[in-house]
Formats: C-alpha cells, sequence, structure tokens
C-alpha cells in the first residue's frame, strides 16, 4: 500500500519545492498554450524575455508596474501571516485611487506642497477603510472573509465607474469617461531622466517597514503565533478580534496605496482601465514570495517581467495576451501543489497475509 503521510517539519525544503515546481508547472503549461495556439514556444519564450529585458524601455515597464505588485503583494502577506485570507487587495486599490482623487480634485483642489502627502494619505485612509467592512463582517459575524473580500471587488469597481462615468467626470473630457486631471502638484516626482515614480521607492520602504513590525514588535508576535496556533493565541490572552481588524486595516492601506502610487505616478486621473487585476497578482506574489515582506520585491518583479513580456507575444508573434494569465495561474497552483507534497512523505507498506486457522 502506497500513502502520504504528513511529514514534521521542513519548512526550508517546502518552499523549495514550491517555487521549483510553480516554475516548471508555468513553463510546461506555457508550453503547451503556445502550442495549441500554433506558435514555437522556444520562440514564445525569447519574444517575453525580450520585451521584458531586452531594452531600457522593457526594463522600465518591469520597475513601473512592479510599484503596485509589491504593495498589494505586502496587502496580502500580511493578512495570510495570520491565517486570514485576504482577497480583495483589487477593491482597496481602487478606493485608494478614489481616494486620491477625493483629495486632489474635490477637498483640497486649491494644490500646494501638502497636496501630494494628503493625497497619499487618502489613499491609504480609503483603502484601510473598505479593508475594515469584510474585517468586521469576520470578526462581529462570523462571515467568511474569503467571500466577503472576494465580492466586494465587484463593488468597488463598480463605484468608481460611477464616479468618473457620473458626478466625476470631466466636463471638459470631450465625452470620454475619466475624472479631470490632478494638479502637478499632487504627481509623484519622476527618478531623473526616466518614466519612474517614486512609488517603487515608496513600496520597497514599505516593505522593510512591514518586515520589522512583523519580526520586531509585539504585534509582529502576537501575529505569528495566532497564524501558526489560533487556540494558543487566545490562551495567551491575545484579543484576536482586535488582531485581526488591525491586520486587515493596515493589508487595506498598503493595497490603497498601491491605487494611489498608480494614480499619482502613471495615470494622473481615474479612467477605464485602472482596476486591471493589481490586486489579484497581489495574491502571486505574496505567495511566490512564501508571505515574507523581504521577498515580495523580488516576487513582483519577477511577475511583472512577466507582464511586460506577456505584452510582446501580442506585438512579435499576435498571440493574445490573455496566454500569460495561464502563466499565472500555473505559478499560483505550482506553489501551492509544491507545499502539499513537501509537507508530506511516501510510504510504502507491505500488506500482511493472513492465515488460514
Amino acid at each position: 500500500m502506497i500513502r502520504l503521510v504528513p511529514r514534521h517539519g521542513g519548512a526550508v525544503r517546502s518552499g523549495l519545492w514550491g517555487l521549483g515546481l510553480a516554475l516548471c508547472l508555468a513553463l510546461v503549461s506555457g508550453a503547451a498554450a503556445f502550442a495549441l495556439l500554433g506558435a514555437d514556444w522556444v520562440q514564445a519564450y525569447a519574444a517575453m524575455a525580450a520585451g521584458a529585458l531586452g531594452s531600457a524601455q522593457g526594463r522600465m515597464d518591469v520597475l513601473i508596474k512592479a510599484a503596485p505588485l509589491i504593495f498589494t503583494g505586502l496587502a496580502v502577506a500580511l493578512c495570510c501571516r495570520l491565517k486570514a485570507w485576504n482577497i480583495g487587495a483589487e477593491g482597496q486599490f481602487v478606493f485608494g485611487a478614489v481616494g486620491v482623487a477625493l483629495a486632489g480634485l474635490r477637498l483640497f483642489p486649491g494644490g500646494g506642497a501638502w497636496l501630494l502627502p494628503a493625497c497619499l494619505a487618502g489613499g491609504a485612509a480609503l483603502g484601510a477603510l473598505w479593508a475594515a467592512i469584510p474585517a468586521l463582517l469576520k470578526t462581529r459575524c462570523g462571515v467568511n472573509e474569503i467571500l466577503s473580500t472576494l465580492l466586494l471587488n465587484y463593488v468597488a469597481v463598480i463605484f468608481m465607474e460611477h464616479l468618473y462615468f457620473g458626478p466625476w467626470r470631466d466636463p471638459a473630457g470631450f465625452g470620454f469617461p475619466g475624472t479631470a486631471e490632478l494638479p502637478e502638484a499632487a504627481w509623484l516626482p519622476l527618478w531623473p531622466g526616466t518614466r519612474l515614480h517614486l512609488g517603487l521607492a515608496l513600496a520597497l520602504a514599505c516593505a522593510v517597514l512591514l518586515w520589522l513590525a512583523l519580526e520586531r514588535t509585539r504585534f509582529g508576535f502576537q501575529c505569528r503565533v495566532l497564524g501558526q496556533n489560533p487556540e494558543a493565541a487566545r490562551y495567551a490572552g491575545f484579543n484576536v478580534d482586535r488582531l485581526t481588524l488591525t491586520a486587515f486595516l493596515f493589508s487595506g492601506a498598503l493595497a490603497g496605496l498601491a491605487g494611489a502610487c498608480e494614480v499619482l505616478g502613471v495615470q494622473h486621473r481615474l479612467q477605464e482601465g485602472l482596476a486591471s487585476g493589481v490586486g489579484f497578482d497581489g495574491v502571486i506574489v505574496a505567495f511566490l514570495a512564501r508571505l515574507h515582506p523581504l521577498g515580495v520585491p523580488a516576487a513582483a518583479l519577477f511577475l511583472a517581467a512577466i507582464l511586460v513580456g506577456g505584452d510582446q507575444l501580442q506585438t512579435a508573434l499576435g498571440l493574445p495576451g490573455a496566454v500569460v494569465r495561464i502563466l499565472e495561474a500555473a505559478l499560483l497552483f505550482g506553489v501551492l501543489a509544491g507545499d502539499w507534497l513537501a509537507a508530506r512523505r511516501l510510504v510504502v507498506t507491505r500488506a500482511e497475509a493472513g492465515h488460514a486457522g
């Protein structure tokens, strides 16, 4: 008889298993998808690599796309460390963008040196506010946070569309849906001679700060205990509901900053295409990073390179850009499957033959 039984320990081995299987599964799945579409998989992967890393513009696009992915990856990783599943980073990202427009166009339209910090604060605040809804539903009513955060994503997108199609629509926009452009005083500064905004530096700083908070503070210690053994956390007298609510608030603020930086550094207004799945991509980033804050930037850069390279498939080979989503799904399932397999060992037992009486 062949059985898989739980294995004790081996966290490092589990991480290597997960990452290795994720990469292999993504490569094989991508090659199969390219073959079904009639393209040579070697040529397709070469085109992706050239599009993401073969030019200065491609590398710049990777860095720009990585900035919001770092924020949303950190947002997902923080809650997952408590075994609370925030699948709502997309909605919190959207509300972060709404918070920027609220501060920059409605509350403080005059501008000034304080406008940029006010917009960033508005984005973080509305992201945290949107994350507080599923947190309160979970802690007060016992509602599953996976369902509530997932469904609230679509509510947030519809609400933002209502704003830029309706009351916040730019009257001088010639009929195109979108808000007016934010004042230049609210734009994130660019690195000299590039299109790269300072949102990337802010994201890296948040990764370091979150690591310090989780590893060097009482809050981080309580989060680790709660994530590893909820019953032990309750027995130790930890306020589990308050910890969960606090984690969701910080998580929403991080995702809100992603939306804020995307508007302040790239879009400069609310408009169609802003909600492009960055929050959902943050789930993949978090698990590729093994939920470690310092691993999130590397995972975000890797996924950003795949996304930018996927755009090259459309121009170079005429393939649909959606094929990249297959690679993303394979990465996530590979990590989860690798963790599951690495946590178990194969046991072969021989059945004993019965003896006649």
